[in-house]
């Protein structure tokens, strides 16, 4: 657990003892505090002596696909897939329809859009649309498309809100053999009459399970039901609830579920609490811990977007090199701070949870929950962007 000492410090200081949920002392509390158990918060990284090895099926050089994606592969220097591409890829290369189910920064992206640029490669009638939660995933998603197909002159369309509507529908009047959007602005755009995706015969929902969470499985069957028939239709998602299952049992056409179990995110990352003491200013304990020369990549989670923009603006004010993403930035601002935190300009990123799923954000140092997440599993996910892959992370959460 982390404390201040009587000097203004932070510092670690041992005491299981002393977890569990604190006193409030007459302060309110957020109301995430009543469903939260904060020993949660609270756990070690599990140091393992030996790695599980993944031995894949296949090569990339051993798939059917195009030759000039394959050279492209060849200079992103993939080898090897991930254990969701060696078993999704297949299937998909002929024609099926797939659910897959793995973990955020598991190599989806990939297992998805390699088979369908080839398909595009190989008909140039097919036309691919890409259904995913934020405007984050979407752009994440283009850049990898961009890197695949390069050399192509394949056409994509990036349909998100935030974004000038009409470059969009520029975009869109060459018609892209991909489009890739959130919910609202496809339904817009086809409102509109600028997006027919009755010609489209290929189908990607991607985060599923987020996008059940934040509301748009309405938008989902809406938009789902416009598609062609025969169609490829692909979902891919953490986890299946009940309602994303009843989902694809109504769109998909005798799918193939390949689940990939791997180990939990959480398992790779040192998990504490800061409690604040009553008398204590929050966000001087917040500087402090942030003054630690371990904290060098540091993304900080707050609940509301009025909330996450004033504590960026406080600490760039105390001299931190900080930025903040959240609903209320346009979109240009918020790609301009995602880049410059990926490329190391910025130390700090301050975020409501839209940077909580999907996102690979390489070597974050710390997660700091700045203010508590809503449930456990956005704990789960908030955590996840820290302890990537096989390398350790840090998690800490504050409780007042």
């Amino acid at each position: 657990m982390f404390s201040r000492n009587p000097r203004g410090k932070s510092s670690p200081r041992a005491g299981a003892n002393r977890f569990g949920r604190p006193t409030s002392r007459g302060r309110r509390k957020a109301p995430a505090a009543r469903e939260l158990d904060f020993t949660q918060f609270v756990k070690k990284a599990i140091q393992t002596t030996e790695t599980e090895t993944f031995n894949p099926t296949h090569r990339f050089a051993d798939f059917e696909m195009h030759s000039k994606l394959k050279a492209n592969i060849v200079k992103c220097g993939y080898v090897h897939p991930t254990p969701i591409q060696d078993g999704a890829i297949p299937h998909i290369l002929k024609g099926r329809d797939v659910v897959g189910i793995a973990n955020t920064g598991t190599g989806k992206t990939a297992a998805f859009l390699l088979p369908l640029i080839h398909k595009t490669f190989k008909h140039t009638t097919e036309k691919v649309l890409i259904i995913v939660p934020t405007r984050e995933l979407a752009l994440q998603i283009e850049e990898e498309l961009r890197k695949f197909a390069a050399g192509s002159g394949l056409h994509s369309a990036l349909c998100i809100g935030g974004a000038h509507i009409g470059d969009q529908v520029r975009s869109l009047s060459r018609n892209p053999s991909f489009v890739i959007g959130t919910p609202g602005r496809l339904k817009d755009l086809i409102e509109r009459g600028k997006l027919h995706i009755s010609e489209f015969n290929n189908i990607v929902l991607d985060e599923v399970d987020r996008m059940l969470d934040m509301g748009f499985i309405q938008d989902i069957k809406y938009l789902v039901a416009l598609m062609k028939t025969p169609r490829q239709s692909l979902f891919f998602s953490a986890t299946m609830p009940r309602e994303i299952a009843e989902l694809a049992k109504k769109f998909l056409n005798d799918p193939v579920t390949i689940t990939i179990k791997a180990r939990a995110t959480s398992e790779n990352v040192d998990q504490d609490i800061v409690r604040v003491l009553p008398k204590e200013d929050k966000i001087e304990v917040l500087h402090n811990l942030l003054l630690l020369p371990e904290f060098k990549k540091v993304l900080i989670f707050g609940r509301t977007k009025h909330g996450v923009e004033k504590l960026a603006l406080r600490l760039q004010d105390r001299g931190f090199k900080a930025d903040s993403i959240h609903g209320d930035k346009s979109q240009s601002q918020r790609a301009r701070a995602l880049r410059r935190f990926k490329n190391d300009e910025l130390a700090i990123l301050v975020a409501t949870d839209v940077a909580a799923r999907g996102l690979d954000i390489p070597d974050v140092t710390h997660v700091i929950n700045y203010e508590l997440p809503e449930n456990y599993e956005d704990y789960i996910h908030r955590i996840g962007r820290t302890g990537r892959g096989t390398k350790k992370g840090n998690a800490l959460t504050f409780v007042d």
